[in-house]
């Protein structure tokens, strides 16, 4: 079947994709419909109260089967002068990124007790780094790399977020959610610190084709989204009831830290009859 995208919707700029690009979006575009139903399939079979790991990878390949349509559509974008030239900028491309980013996190962040209020707060972050991105790519002057600047600070921030604050939160369920926690973790920080490398290359410096950004940034997304949704998804659907329940964004003990231990002063029996009856102190954080 011949492509016949570009012919019904040219490019533009001097900068611009090829059929060879818009050919590979659209093998991208088909990955994550796949992905798309084989995950209605799944949460389907899901009939647990809390539909919140169920559903994020619904939202999220729906998103970007739209984007991604609209990418290999040769739709979706601006064009902006950049050194050498204009080229095409795709925001559909960002706005995908804008709407899946905090989802993915949320998917994450549920199973770490971490209070409602962080939660948002690092959400927040994930929508920095992104519009950060987006008004970098739209600048024409040098002034895009303080964009640049900002979404790099904010998203070093989201890494400490993931691996230093949630830490102060117990897990409650259980040992095996907490491996799969920080194991997902970390593929997200990897993945998603070699998106800046791709911008800086494409939208940044110019130095990239957009054929080679689609590329870059479909690997990326195909990484990111349905092959870390497939893991998540296994992890999931390895949980018990409880253990969902205690993930639920609206648990009665969502927000509790790790007790401390109080020191009990003294020796003798006394003492360690005081040691083993006192009450543990659960604090509470809003």
């Amino acid at each position: 079947m011949v492509n016949k995208a570009l012919s019904n919707n040219p490019p533009a700029g001097d900068f611009h994709i090829t059929t060879h690009a818009s050919d590979w979006l659209w093998a991208v575009f088909s990955i994550m419909l796949l992905s798309l139903l084989i995950s209605l399939l799944w949460t389907g079979l899901g009939r647990h109260r809390n539909r919140i790991p169920y559903q994020i990878p619904v939202v999220v390949l729906t998103v970007a089967s739209i984007a991604y349509f609209s990418m290999a559509s040769d739709l979706g974008f601006a064009v902006i002068s950049n050194r050498g030239g204009t080229r095409q900028v795709w925001y559909v491309r960002y706005i995908q990124w804008f709407i899946n980013a905090p989802l993915i996190l949320l998917g994450l962040l549920i199973f770490t007790n971490m209070t409602v209020s962080d939660i948002l707060t690092t959400l927040f972050f994930s929508w920095v780094v992104v519009v950060s991105g987006l008004i970098g790519a739209l600048v024409s002057s040098s002034y895009k790399w303080g964009y640049y600047a900002f979404g790099l600070a904010a998203l070093f921030y989201l890494w400490y977020r993931l691996f230093g604050h949630s830490s102060r939160y117990p897990f409650r369920v259980g040992q095996n959610v907490r491996s799969g926690y920080w194991g997902l973790a970390a593929y997200v920080a990897f993945i998603w610190t070699l998106y800046p490398i791709c911008w800086g290359l494409s939208e940044g410096s110019n130095t990239i084709s957009p054929t080679s950004e689609m590329v870059f940034y479909g690997i990326l997304d195909v990484i990111a989204g349905p092959l870390f949704l497939f893991f998540y998804m296994l992890r999931v659907s390895t949980l018990q009831s409880t253990d969902l329940s205690a993930a639920s964004l609206s648990a009665a003990d969502r927000g509790d830290v790790e007790p401390k231990e109080q020191p009990v002063t003294g020796t003798g029996a006394a003492a360690a009859e005081a040691r083993t009856s006192s009450p543990t102190r659960v604090e509470r954080r809003t």
